[in-house]
């Protein structure tokens, strides 16, 4: 077996210059998160694009199953208040 295959899958998120959040780019093999931070900065901002980089080992994400959105996300439905479409934005307000 070569090297890092026995090593832990992490996912990379990146920001990007003017970014306003990080983005999943992709995921790196590393044995430790020093190693995983640097085997992402290689991998993906080689151009000098990303000002942050995210490392989060694959087994510690906890996602939803698109299969069950219907009922995780119905609650949701009943509550016009959680929608941004509710409140007026001031305009000195860019971002969010």
């Amino acid at each position: 077996m070569s090297e890092g295959h026995d090593w832990p899958l992490w996912e990379v998120f990146v920001r990007a210059k003017g970014g306003l959040s990080h983005r999943h780019v992709g995921s790196v093999h590393a044995p430790d998160p020093e190693l995983a931070l640097r085997h992402a900065r290689d991998t993906y901002t080689r151009r000098l694009e990303g000002v942050s980089l995210w490392v989060v080992k694959s087994t510690d994400i906890i996602a939803s199953d698109p299969a069950d959105s219907g009922p995780l996300f119905e609650p949701a439905q009943d509550k016009v208040y959680r929608h941004p479409t509710f409140y007026d934005i001031p305009d000195v307000v860019k971002h969010i």
